[in-house]
Protein backbone atom coordinates (compact mmCIF):
# COMPACT_ATOMS: atom_id res chain seq x y z
CA UNK A 1 0.00 0.00 0.00
CA UNK A 2 1.53 3.29 -1.07
CA UNK A 3 1.56 5.39 2.22
CA UNK A 4 0.85 8.90 2.52
CA UNK A 5 3.53 11.89 2.56
CA UNK A 6 3.45 15.53 3.19
CA UNK A 7 5.30 17.35 0.43
CA UNK A 8 8.07 19.52 2.24
CA UNK A 9 8.37 22.57 -0.28
CA UNK A 10 12.69 22.61 -1.35
CA UNK A 11 12.51 19.80 1.62
CA UNK A 12 12.63 23.17 3.40
CA UNK A 13 10.54 23.26 6.82
CA UNK A 14 10.29 25.57 9.99
CA UNK A 15 10.74 23.75 13.66
CA UNK A 16 7.37 24.68 14.80
CA UNK A 17 6.25 23.50 11.21
CA UNK A 18 7.97 19.93 12.07
CA UNK A 19 6.36 19.87 15.56
CA UNK A 20 2.88 19.90 13.81
CA UNK A 21 3.72 17.63 11.76
CA UNK A 22 4.76 15.50 14.90
CA UNK A 23 1.79 16.27 16.62
CA UNK A 24 -0.12 15.22 14.06
CA UNK A 25 1.31 12.38 13.66
CA UNK A 26 1.10 11.19 17.35
CA UNK A 27 -2.82 12.07 16.54
CA UNK A 28 -2.97 9.60 14.08
CA UNK A 29 -1.47 6.61 15.89
CA UNK A 30 2.40 6.85 15.12
CA UNK A 31 4.62 6.85 16.86
CA UNK A 32 7.68 8.02 14.05
CA UNK A 33 7.99 9.31 10.69
CA UNK A 34 10.53 8.86 7.89
CA UNK A 35 11.93 10.86 5.04
CA UNK A 36 11.69 10.14 1.69
CA UNK A 37 14.12 10.71 -1.41
CA UNK A 38 12.46 13.73 -3.21
CA UNK A 39 13.02 15.42 0.70
CA UNK A 40 9.38 14.49 1.74
CA UNK A 41 7.72 13.35 4.85
CA UNK A 42 5.86 9.99 4.93
CA UNK A 43 3.77 8.65 7.05
CA UNK A 44 5.15 4.63 7.15
CA UNK A 45 1.98 2.95 8.87
CA UNK A 46 -1.40 3.01 8.10
CA UNK A 47 -3.14 5.88 9.34
CA UNK A 48 -7.06 6.57 10.39
CA UNK A 49 -8.09 8.96 7.21
CA UNK A 50 -11.84 9.78 8.82
CA UNK A 51 -9.48 12.12 11.52
CA UNK A 52 -7.61 14.52 8.75
CA UNK A 53 -9.22 17.22 9.35
CA UNK A 54 -8.36 17.55 13.10
CA UNK A 55 -4.70 18.94 10.77
CA UNK A 56 -6.11 21.37 8.63
CA UNK A 57 -2.68 23.31 8.64
CA UNK A 58 -1.34 19.14 6.69
CA UNK A 59 -2.49 18.07 2.86
CA UNK A 60 -2.02 14.73 3.24
CA UNK A 61 -1.29 13.07 -0.31
CA UNK A 62 -0.55 9.49 -2.42
CA UNK A 63 1.21 10.99 -5.52
CA UNK A 64 0.62 8.53 -7.78
CA UNK A 65 -3.02 8.76 -7.39
CA UNK A 66 -3.08 12.66 -6.32
CA UNK A 67 -0.85 13.57 -8.98
CA UNK A 68 1.18 15.72 -7.08
CA UNK A 69 5.04 15.92 -6.28
CA UNK A 70 7.54 17.15 -4.31
CA UNK A 71 10.11 20.37 -5.18
CA UNK A 72 13.16 19.16 -4.29
CA UNK A 73 16.20 21.64 -3.82
CA UNK A 74 19.75 21.93 -2.66
CA UNK A 75 18.39 24.83 0.32
CA UNK A 76 20.64 21.74 2.52
CA UNK A 77 23.69 22.58 1.51
CA UNK A 78 24.05 26.16 0.88
CA UNK A 79 26.73 27.49 3.58
CA UNK A 80 28.34 23.86 4.17
CA UNK A 81 29.21 22.47 1.13
CA UNK A 82 30.73 24.35 -2.04
CA UNK A 83 28.43 27.12 -3.94
CA UNK A 84 27.96 28.66 -6.39
CA UNK A 85 28.17 32.50 -4.80
CA UNK A 86 25.14 34.10 -5.38
CA UNK A 87 22.42 30.88 -4.00
CA UNK A 88 22.47 31.96 -0.46
CA UNK A 89 20.33 29.92 1.86
CA UNK A 90 17.90 33.43 1.72
CA UNK A 91 17.66 33.38 -2.45
CA UNK A 92 16.69 29.61 -2.25
CA UNK A 93 13.88 30.51 0.00
CA UNK A 94 12.73 33.44 -1.93
CA UNK A 95 12.77 31.35 -4.80
CA UNK A 96 10.84 28.20 -3.18
CA UNK A 97 8.53 30.57 -1.94
CA UNK A 98 7.01 31.86 -5.32
CA UNK A 99 6.16 28.35 -6.22
CA UNK A 100 2.13 28.85 -4.82
CA UNK A 101 0.46 26.01 -6.70
CA UNK A 102 0.87 22.19 -6.14
CA UNK A 103 3.26 20.82 -8.86
CA UNK A 104 2.32 18.11 -11.17
CA UNK A 105 5.71 17.11 -11.81
CA UNK A 106 8.88 16.41 -10.07
CA UNK A 107 10.59 19.63 -9.59
CA UNK A 108 14.89 20.38 -9.19
CA UNK A 109 16.03 23.74 -7.66
CA UNK A 110 19.65 22.87 -7.02
CA UNK A 111 23.75 24.29 -7.31
CA UNK A 112 25.30 22.58 -9.88
CA UNK A 113 28.33 22.76 -7.41
CA UNK A 114 26.77 20.56 -4.67
CA UNK A 115 26.62 16.58 -4.40
CA UNK A 116 24.30 16.08 -1.55
CA UNK A 117 21.39 16.96 -4.15
CA UNK A 118 20.94 15.00 -7.26
CA UNK A 119 20.95 17.74 -10.21
CA UNK A 120 18.40 15.89 -12.70
CA UNK A 121 16.20 13.86 -10.95
CA UNK A 122 13.36 15.96 -12.15
CA UNK A 123 10.99 16.42 -14.65
CA UNK A 124 11.87 20.32 -14.92
CA UNK A 125 15.47 20.90 -13.64
CA UNK A 126 16.51 24.43 -12.65
CA UNK A 127 20.26 24.59 -12.18
CA UNK A 128 22.00 27.35 -11.32
CA UNK A 129 24.12 29.35 -13.83
CA UNK A 130 26.90 31.70 -12.88
CA UNK A 131 24.54 34.48 -13.87
CA UNK A 132 23.09 36.20 -10.60
CA UNK A 133 19.62 35.13 -10.78
CA UNK A 134 19.90 32.67 -14.20
CA UNK A 135 19.39 29.06 -14.07
CA UNK A 136 20.15 26.47 -16.82
CA UNK A 137 16.93 24.31 -17.13
CA UNK A 138 16.70 20.80 -18.06
CA UNK A 139 13.71 19.01 -19.24
CA UNK A 140 13.07 15.48 -19.15
CA UNK A 141 9.02 14.99 -18.84
CA UNK A 142 7.06 11.83 -19.05
CA UNK A 143 7.54 10.12 -21.70
CA UNK A 144 11.14 11.58 -22.85
CA UNK A 145 13.95 8.89 -22.41
CA UNK A 146 16.72 11.79 -22.10
CA UNK A 147 16.96 14.51 -20.06
CA UNK A 148 17.07 17.77 -22.75
CA UNK A 149 18.49 20.90 -21.95
CA UNK A 150 16.22 24.60 -22.53
CA UNK A 151 17.57 27.07 -25.22
CA UNK A 152 17.90 29.79 -22.86
CA UNK A 153 18.40 30.56 -19.01
CA UNK A 154 15.72 31.33 -17.16
CA UNK A 155 15.14 34.03 -14.37
CA UNK A 156 14.74 33.33 -10.83
CA UNK A 157 10.71 35.15 -10.45
CA UNK A 158 9.72 33.35 -14.05
CA UNK A 159 10.66 30.01 -12.60
CA UNK A 160 6.83 28.74 -11.26
CA UNK A 161 4.98 30.74 -14.31
CA UNK A 162 7.35 28.55 -16.70
CA UNK A 163 7.08 25.18 -14.71
CA UNK A 164 3.02 26.10 -14.82
CA UNK A 165 3.00 26.82 -18.64
CA UNK A 166 5.11 23.48 -19.11
CA UNK A 167 2.48 21.29 -17.37
CA UNK A 168 -0.17 23.30 -19.29
CA UNK A 169 1.21 21.70 -22.54
CA UNK A 170 1.81 18.38 -21.28
CA UNK A 171 -1.46 17.85 -23.21
CA UNK A 172 -0.04 18.61 -26.53
CA UNK A 173 2.32 15.40 -25.89
CA UNK A 174 5.45 17.45 -26.91
CA UNK A 175 8.85 15.60 -27.79
CA UNK A 176 11.54 18.09 -28.07
CA UNK A 177 13.12 20.76 -25.99
CA UNK A 178 12.18 23.29 -29.07
CA UNK A 179 8.78 22.37 -28.94
CA UNK A 180 8.54 23.11 -25.74
CA UNK A 181 10.31 26.39 -25.80
CA UNK A 182 7.60 27.56 -28.61
CA UNK A 183 4.64 26.49 -26.67
CA UNK A 184 6.27 28.33 -23.26
CA UNK A 185 7.24 31.26 -25.16
CA UNK A 186 3.68 31.70 -26.66
CA UNK A 187 1.98 31.33 -23.37
CA UNK A 188 4.05 33.40 -20.92
CA UNK A 189 6.41 36.84 -20.61
CA UNK A 190 9.85 36.33 -19.95
CA UNK A 191 12.79 37.76 -19.03
CA UNK A 192 15.08 34.71 -20.81
CA UNK A 193 18.59 35.37 -20.97
CA UNK A 194 20.97 34.01 -24.00
CA UNK A 195 23.03 30.62 -22.45
CA UNK A 196 26.87 31.88 -23.17
CA UNK A 197 28.35 29.17 -21.68
CA UNK A 198 27.72 24.98 -21.39
CA UNK A 199 26.91 24.19 -17.75
CA UNK A 200 30.10 23.18 -16.02
CA UNK A 201 29.31 20.11 -13.52
CA UNK A 202 32.57 20.20 -11.66
CA UNK A 203 33.26 16.35 -9.61
CA UNK A 204 33.27 16.64 -6.02
CA UNK A 205 33.50 12.83 -3.62
CA UNK A 206 30.11 12.68 -1.90
CA UNK A 207 30.35 14.09 1.04
CA UNK A 208 30.01 13.20 4.83
CA UNK A 209 26.97 14.62 5.75
CA UNK A 210 26.52 13.27 9.88
CA UNK A 211 27.49 14.68 12.89
CA UNK A 212 28.15 17.98 14.46
CA UNK A 213 30.81 20.28 12.20
CA UNK A 214 31.52 23.92 11.83
CA UNK A 215 30.54 26.71 10.05
CA UNK A 216 32.75 29.43 10.21
CA UNK A 217 34.10 30.57 13.46
CA UNK A 218 31.09 30.54 15.95
CA UNK A 219 28.49 27.83 14.26
CA UNK A 220 27.55 24.52 13.81
CA UNK A 221 25.58 22.03 11.72
CA UNK A 222 24.24 18.91 12.67
CA UNK A 223 23.45 16.14 10.54
CA UNK A 224 21.50 13.01 11.78
CA UNK A 225 21.32 9.58 9.61
CA UNK A 226 18.84 6.09 11.29
CA UNK A 227 19.46 3.38 9.64
CA UNK A 228 16.12 2.63 9.97
CA UNK A 229 14.66 5.97 8.54
CA UNK A 230 12.00 5.74 11.62
CA UNK A 231 12.24 9.07 13.23
CA UNK A 232 10.81 9.05 16.67
CA UNK A 233 8.61 11.46 17.36
CA UNK A 234 9.08 12.23 20.99
CA UNK A 235 12.73 12.73 19.91
CA UNK A 236 11.95 15.09 16.74
CA UNK A 237 9.55 17.40 19.63
CA UNK A 238 12.23 17.99 21.62
CA UNK A 239 14.59 18.66 18.80
CA UNK A 240 12.03 21.34 17.54
CA UNK A 241 11.55 22.76 21.25
CA UNK A 242 15.87 22.94 21.24
CA UNK A 243 15.96 24.62 17.75
CA UNK A 244 13.19 27.14 18.87
CA UNK A 245 15.41 28.01 21.87
CA UNK A 246 18.38 28.62 19.80
CA UNK A 247 16.47 30.96 17.04
CA UNK A 248 16.63 28.42 14.28
CA UNK A 249 14.61 29.04 12.09
CA UNK A 250 15.06 26.23 9.67
CA UNK A 251 15.63 22.12 9.25
CA UNK A 252 16.33 20.99 5.81
CA UNK A 253 15.60 17.04 4.66
CA UNK A 254 18.24 15.58 2.60
CA UNK A 255 17.55 13.08 -0.38
CA UNK A 256 19.56 10.78 1.83
CA UNK A 257 16.20 9.70 4.53
CA UNK A 258 18.24 12.21 7.18
CA UNK A 259 18.37 15.66 8.06
CA UNK A 260 20.19 18.71 8.59
CA UNK A 261 20.13 21.54 11.27
CA UNK A 262 22.39 24.28 10.14
CA UNK A 263 23.31 27.01 12.84
CA UNK A 264 23.68 25.97 16.13
CA UNK A 265 25.67 28.63 18.32
CA UNK A 266 29.05 27.64 19.71
CA UNK A 267 27.82 27.98 23.14
CA UNK A 268 24.98 25.75 22.57
CA UNK A 269 27.16 22.80 21.32
CA UNK A 270 27.53 21.25 24.56
CA UNK A 271 24.02 21.48 25.66
CA UNK A 272 22.80 19.67 21.97
CA UNK A 273 25.75 16.79 22.62
CA UNK A 274 24.11 16.16 26.08
CA UNK A 275 20.77 16.48 23.90
CA UNK A 276 21.90 13.56 21.47
CA UNK A 277 23.47 11.63 24.44
CA UNK A 278 20.09 11.66 26.50
CA UNK A 279 18.37 10.22 23.61
CA UNK A 280 21.50 7.54 22.73
CA UNK A 281 21.56 9.08 19.17
CA UNK A 282 24.90 7.69 17.43
CA UNK A 283 26.43 10.37 14.97
CA UNK A 284 28.92 8.31 14.01
CA UNK A 285 27.47 5.68 10.91
CA UNK A 286 30.19 4.50 8.52
CA UNK A 287 29.93 6.00 5.00
CA UNK A 288 29.49 2.53 4.23
CA UNK A 289 25.96 2.70 5.10
CA UNK A 290 25.21 6.59 4.73
CA UNK A 291 25.78 6.52 0.83
CA UNK A 292 22.92 4.26 -0.21
CA UNK A 293 19.65 4.92 -2.10
CA UNK A 294 16.97 2.09 -1.31
CA UNK A 295 13.40 2.53 -2.19
CA UNK A 296 11.13 3.49 1.24
CA UNK A 297 9.13 0.36 3.19
CA UNK A 298 11.25 -2.36 1.15
CA UNK A 299 12.67 -4.65 3.38
CA UNK A 300 13.78 -6.99 0.24
CA UNK A 301 16.27 -4.31 -1.04
CA UNK A 302 16.72 -3.26 2.68
CA UNK A 303 17.96 -6.54 3.36
CA UNK A 304 20.36 -7.10 0.18
CA UNK A 305 21.86 -3.52 1.31
CA UNK A 306 22.82 -5.18 4.69
CA UNK A 307 23.79 -8.06 3.15
CA UNK A 308 26.16 -5.65 0.82
CA UNK A 309 27.10 -3.70 3.38
CA UNK A 310 27.96 -6.40 5.75
CA UNK A 311 30.38 -7.88 3.10
CA UNK A 312 32.04 -4.86 2.55
CA UNK A 313 32.98 -3.94 6.52
CA UNK A 314 34.20 -7.79 6.71
CA UNK A 315 36.37 -7.15 3.83
CA UNK A 316 37.71 -3.53 5.20
CA UNK A 317 36.36 -1.99 1.81
CA UNK A 318 36.37 1.92 1.27
CA UNK A 319 33.64 3.58 -0.01
CA UNK A 320 34.13 7.23 0.09
CA UNK A 321 32.75 9.24 -2.73
CA UNK A 322 30.85 6.79 -4.08
CA UNK A 323 27.16 6.05 -3.84
CA UNK A 324 25.13 2.80 -4.41
CA UNK A 325 21.40 2.47 -5.33
CA UNK A 326 19.18 -0.52 -5.64
CA UNK A 327 16.33 -0.84 -7.81
CA UNK A 328 13.85 -3.22 -9.87
CA UNK A 329 12.89 -3.51 -13.31
CA UNK A 330 9.89 -1.80 -13.23
CA UNK A 331 10.89 1.72 -10.87
CA UNK A 332 10.10 4.66 -12.56
CA UNK A 333 12.47 6.72 -10.74
CA UNK A 334 15.36 7.66 -12.29
CA UNK A 335 19.43 7.06 -10.88
CA UNK A 336 20.85 9.29 -9.11
CA UNK A 337 23.85 7.12 -7.64
CA UNK A 338 27.50 6.45 -8.66
CA UNK A 339 26.48 2.37 -8.83
CA UNK A 340 23.07 0.75 -9.16
CA UNK A 341 21.86 -2.65 -8.26
CA UNK A 342 18.85 -3.71 -10.73
CA UNK A 343 17.00 -6.33 -9.91
CA UNK A 344 15.60 -8.29 -13.02
CA UNK A 345 12.45 -10.12 -13.58
CA UNK A 346 12.03 -13.36 -12.66
CA UNK A 347 11.29 -15.67 -15.63
CA UNK A 348 7.96 -17.98 -15.01
CA UNK A 349 8.22 -21.13 -13.07
CA UNK A 350 8.78 -24.18 -14.45
CA UNK A 351 6.49 -26.44 -11.52
CA UNK A 352 7.95 -26.61 -8.33
CA UNK A 353 11.13 -25.47 -9.56
CA UNK A 354 12.72 -22.35 -7.32
CA UNK A 355 13.97 -19.34 -9.48
CA UNK A 356 16.77 -17.17 -7.65
CA UNK A 357 16.96 -13.57 -8.25
CA UNK A 358 19.58 -12.40 -10.80
CA UNK A 359 21.06 -8.75 -10.52
CA UNK A 360 22.72 -6.45 -13.33
CA UNK A 361 25.24 -3.75 -11.98
CA UNK A 362 26.04 -0.76 -13.66
CA UNK A 363 27.75 2.40 -13.48
CA UNK A 364 27.79 5.92 -14.05
CA UNK A 365 30.62 7.07 -16.36
CA UNK A 366 33.55 8.33 -14.41
CA UNK A 367 31.44 7.13 -11.37
CA UNK A 368 29.76 10.34 -11.71
CA UNK A 369 25.81 10.83 -11.59
CA UNK A 370 25.42 13.94 -12.75
CA UNK A 371 26.41 12.56 -16.46
CA UNK A 372 23.30 10.91 -16.58
CA UNK A 373 24.77 8.46 -18.69
CA UNK A 374 25.68 4.71 -16.88
CA UNK A 375 27.67 1.74 -18.52
CA UNK A 376 26.28 -1.68 -18.06
CA UNK A 377 29.42 -3.45 -16.13
CA UNK A 378 27.20 -7.32 -15.77
CA UNK A 379 24.39 -8.87 -16.38
CA UNK A 380 21.93 -11.74 -14.87
CA UNK A 381 24.36 -12.22 -12.04
CA UNK A 382 23.33 -14.15 -8.71
CA UNK A 383 23.29 -12.23 -5.30
CA UNK A 384 26.48 -14.09 -4.23
CA UNK A 385 28.24 -12.52 -6.56
CA UNK A 386 27.37 -8.97 -6.21
CA UNK A 387 29.97 -8.38 -3.06
CA UNK A 388 32.99 -9.27 -5.40
CA UNK A 389 32.06 -7.52 -8.04
CA UNK A 390 31.07 -4.10 -5.94
CA UNK A 391 34.26 -4.50 -4.78
CA UNK A 392 35.65 -4.24 -8.02
CA UNK A 393 34.40 -1.52 -9.37
CA UNK A 394 34.99 0.73 -6.16
CA UNK A 395 38.39 -0.18 -6.82
CA UNK A 396 38.10 0.71 -10.29
CA UNK A 397 37.09 4.26 -9.34
CA UNK A 398 39.81 4.64 -6.64
CA UNK A 399 42.28 3.87 -9.63
CA UNK A 400 40.84 6.59 -11.76
CA UNK A 401 39.93 9.12 -8.77
CA UNK A 402 42.14 12.17 -9.60
CA UNK A 403 43.08 11.32 -13.17
CA UNK A 404 41.63 12.87 -16.46
CA UNK A 405 38.11 11.60 -16.27
CA UNK A 406 36.83 9.65 -19.42
CA UNK A 407 35.45 11.53 -21.87
CA UNK A 408 34.18 8.29 -23.94
CA UNK A 409 32.12 5.02 -22.36
CA UNK A 410 35.35 2.92 -20.94
CA UNK A 411 35.88 -0.47 -23.39
CA UNK A 412 35.64 -3.59 -21.24
CA UNK A 413 38.93 -4.88 -20.24
CA UNK A 414 39.40 -8.67 -20.24
CA UNK A 415 38.91 -10.75 -17.35
CA UNK A 416 40.33 -13.59 -15.42
CA UNK A 417 38.41 -15.61 -13.45
CA UNK A 418 39.17 -17.74 -10.10
CA UNK A 419 37.27 -20.33 -8.51
CA UNK A 420 36.64 -20.05 -4.76
CA UNK A 421 35.04 -21.88 -2.68
CA UNK A 422 32.40 -20.16 0.84
CA UNK A 423 30.03 -20.88 3.24
CA UNK A 424 26.44 -19.15 2.09
CA UNK A 425 23.74 -18.91 4.64
CA UNK A 426 20.93 -20.83 3.19
CA UNK A 427 18.09 -18.41 5.01
CA UNK A 428 19.49 -14.94 3.71
CA UNK A 429 22.52 -16.00 1.52
CA UNK A 430 25.34 -14.13 3.55
CA UNK A 431 28.19 -15.42 2.49
CA UNK A 432 30.95 -16.62 4.97
CA UNK A 433 34.33 -16.44 3.01
CA UNK A 434 37.41 -18.66 5.01
CA UNK A 435 40.16 -16.16 3.85
CA UNK A 436 38.07 -12.28 5.14
CA UNK A 437 36.86 -14.50 8.57
CA UNK A 438 33.89 -12.64 10.00
CA UNK A 439 34.80 -9.42 12.62
CA UNK A 440 31.84 -9.14 13.52
CA UNK A 441 31.91 -12.09 15.86
CA UNK A 442 36.18 -11.94 16.31
CA UNK A 443 36.59 -15.05 13.65
CA UNK A 444 40.23 -14.22 12.25
CA UNK A 445 40.69 -13.97 8.88
CA UNK A 446 41.96 -17.79 7.45
CA UNK A 447 39.69 -19.59 9.94
CA UNK A 448 38.45 -22.93 8.55
CA UNK A 449 34.67 -23.11 8.21
CA UNK A 450 35.08 -26.49 9.91
CA UNK A 451 36.89 -24.80 13.06
CA UNK A 452 34.15 -22.65 13.53
CA UNK A 453 32.25 -23.18 16.99
CA UNK A 454 29.04 -25.33 16.68
CA UNK A 455 27.49 -21.54 18.55
CA UNK A 456 28.51 -19.89 15.38
CA UNK A 457 25.50 -18.34 13.65
CA UNK A 458 25.12 -16.41 10.66
CA UNK A 459 25.91 -12.14 11.45
CA UNK A 460 22.75 -10.85 9.42
CA UNK A 461 19.71 -13.07 10.44
CA UNK A 462 21.07 -15.23 13.10
CA UNK A 463 20.22 -18.78 11.77
CA UNK A 464 22.52 -21.70 13.08
CA UNK A 465 25.63 -22.71 11.53
CA UNK A 466 23.88 -25.91 10.09
CA UNK A 467 22.27 -23.67 7.79
CA UNK A 468 25.22 -22.72 5.64
CA UNK A 469 25.95 -24.63 2.72
CA UNK A 470 29.25 -25.10 0.64
CA UNK A 471 29.37 -23.37 -2.83
CA UNK A 472 31.82 -22.93 -5.49
CA UNK A 473 31.82 -18.98 -6.83
CA UNK A 474 33.41 -17.54 -9.83
CA UNK A 475 35.54 -14.54 -9.28
CA UNK A 476 36.06 -11.98 -11.95
CA UNK A 477 39.56 -10.70 -11.41
CA UNK A 478 41.02 -7.31 -12.84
Amino acid sequence: MEPYRLMINGGVLSPGELKYICEAAEGLGLDAISFGSRQDIIFPKEIDESKFDKFDKIKFVKPKQDGIENIASSYVSAEILPSTSWLTSDRYLYVLEQFKHAPKLRINVTDPKQRLVPLFTGNVNFIASHHDDYWYLYLRLPGWTETQMYPALIYSWDMDKIELAIENILKEEPETVETVFELVSDATDTNNRTIDKPLEVPFYPFPYYEGMNRIGPDRYWLGLYWRNNRYDLEFLKAMCDLCAENKIGKISITPWKSFIVKGIPQHFKLQWEKFLGKFGINVRHSMLEMNWHVPVNDNEALNLKKYLVTNFDQNDISTYGLTFGITSFDSDTYNFTSIVVEKNRQPESVGNFKIRDTYNLLYAKNFDPNTRDYVMHVQDVDKVELPGLLMELSQLYFEQLGSEREEEKPKALPKESVEEEVYQCSECLTVYNEKYGDETQNIAPNTAFQDLPDTYTCSLCEADKNSFKKKTVTKQLL
